[in-house]
């Protein structure tokens, strides 16, 4: 089975939602998931609060082969686990009152 990380559309007309799922190739957009991976919101007011992604699972099926699309993959390196605008994101978080997943930390 192949396995891509992909946005899964939700919301209603006109207010889109999207879910980043693990879900096999063959799945149709909105059909069945194997792991919901964190979430994308494009109509919220602060640009960097948009995407909130669980960057562990991500590395995780990354690393057991799942391919990312395009537009997943640009989401992963600005907001994934290391990526570059995490500050931006935690600052645009809390002036909208919410607080960012914390990311678990790895044993030595």
């Amino acid at each position: 089975m192949s396995v891509r990380i992909r946005m899964k559309r939700m919301g209603r007309k006109n207010r889109p939602f999207y879910r980043l799922c693990a879900i096999d190739q063959r799945s149709p957009r909105d059909g069945r998931v194997l792991e919901e991976l964190g979430h994308y919101d494009p109509m919220c007011r602060e640009t960097d609060a948009r995407a909130i992604l669980k960057g562990d699972r991500i590395k995780h099926w990354i690393s057991v082969g799942a391919q990312p699309s395009e537009n997943v993959q640009v989401l992963i390196k600005k907001y994934g686990s290391e990526g570059t605008h995490l500050k931006q994101q935690e600052e645009a978080l809390s002036r909208l009152g919410r607080q960012p997943i914390k990311q678990p930390v790895a044993a030595s």
